[in-house]
């Protein structure tokens, strides 16, 4: 049978490897998921791919993304504000090597765009795509049967819509195919690429007034991400895995001193709404959940609306499941930003603590944008990544 090198640990691709939903959701090992987080209460999801910050611009501000003003990556941090973006249209291409000091070879590529329909309609859409690099096959015998490139993308299409002048709501579609299996047999059967069908429901109201003193926009955001069914590794099996469903809410200030200069202060909030891992313990080589719930017995409603308060440690616990995103953007007479954001994660549930700095520049109808994490080598698999985004804009901004 093939078999996959260290690497499938060290990523935590544990959904092939998995006999059970319950083994999944109950794991209480400290591993680095793809999207770079760990911690010994890690909510473990699908498809955490789906949850990685594409783009340069919110990258360097602490992934602080659902209220800051609106671009052609609105379209993963909040699809509303897609409503009052400037132009009749824009495209954003963002690259970002992934997880370099575990594997050199894992990336995400994303393409983003949308178009003015009319004053207050917009469509827009997104290609995200996940190369997890080259996985060593090979026989029972240990030797080489080649190599397998395993693999994750999504396809967004969204809709905005501008209320008056300052509210809009927005949604999108997206499909999604993980593929991480090259026709592996498992303990329940053999492998197949998951795939499944999830929507997004936005909101964004902004406000010009005075604030402090100067003139300033108040601006605050809601988005819920990845509402859909269950995903599946194994042909025929029942064992299903939740999508990462997040919450994210957040709001910015943008100041405006004089002519040139802007300041934009933001910060946003994020919860999965997925179960919490149960506590379990093994009884005559049987394990029986001692506290929680059983994931694999819950629906996807059931699992969102129960998540602010299924976890097994109580109101601490599930406090810990919230994560901050705070960012600072300066920007120069509209052509040169200066960016820099810290993102909190609890250690138990993701542990994602670092700062992170950027800048970006615009020429004409052109945005070139870079990020950098600043974080702690020997605790962080994301220390030194480095994220790249080019935008361009279709038509003369308003």
């Amino acid at each position: 049978m093939k078999g996959y090198n260290k690497i499938i640990k060290a990523l935590s691709l544990f959904i092939l490897t998995s006999t059970s939903l319950d083994s999944i959701a109950q794991s209480t090992v400290d591993e680095t998921t793809t999207d770079g987080r760990s911690g010994s209460r890690l909510i473990q999801t699908g498809v955490p791919f789906l949850l990685i910050g594409p783009d340069s611009r919110a990258g360097a501000m602490g992934e602080a993304g659902v209220a800051v003003s609106s671009d052609a990556n609105s379209v993963h941090w909040n699809p509303s504000k897609l409503a009052f973006t400037q132009g009749n249209g824009s495209v954003s291409l963002s690259y970002s090597p992934w997880l370099q000091r575990l594997v050199p070879d894992i990336n995400l590529a994303y393409l983003s765009g949308y178009y003015r329909l009319d004053d207050r309609n917009v469509v827009g859409g997104s290609l995200r795509y996940f190369s997890l690099g080259d996985i060593a096959l090979t026989n029972e015998s240990g030797q080489s049967t080649g190599s397998y490139s395993p693999n994750e993308f999504a396809i967004d299409g969204t809709f905005a819509r501008k209320f008056g002048e300052n509210f809009s709501l927005g949604t999108a579609l997206r499909f999604i195919r993980s593929s991480l299996g090259s026709n592996m047999v498992t303990g329940n059967g053999q492998a197949k690429p998951g795939t499944a069908l999830a929507a997004d429901v936005s909101a964004y109201l902004k406000k010009e007034t005075v604030f402090l003193g100067y003139d300033s926009r108040l601006a605050a955001g809601l988005h819920i991400s990845n509402i859909g069914n269950k995903i599946e590794y194994v042909e025929g099996s029942n064992n299903k895995v939740f999508l990462p469903t997040n919450f994210r809410l957040g709001g910015a200030a943008t100041f405006f001193p004089d002519a040139l200069s802007e300041f934009t202060f933001a910060l946003d909030i994020n919860k999965l709404l997925v179960p919490s891992p149960p506590i379990t313990r093994t009884e005559d080589n049987e394990t029986v959940i001692v506290s929680g719930r059983d994931p694999s017995t819950l629906s996807v409603p059931s699992a969102i609306f129960g998540s602010f308060t299924d976890a097994p440690g109580g109101f601490k616990e599930e406090m810990q499941e919230i994560s901050f995103s705070t960012g600072l953007e300066y920007v120069y007479n509209k052509q040169f930003a200066l960016r820099a954001g810290y993102i909190y994660e609890n250690p138990n549930k993701g542990n994602r603590n670092y700062l992170t700095l950027g800048a970006g520049l615009q020429y004409n109808y052109f945005n070139l944008d870079f990020a950098y994490i600043l974080a702690n080598q020997q605790k962080s698999p994301l220390a030194n990544t480095l994220r790249f985004s080019l935008a361009f804009t279709f038509a003369e901004k308003k």
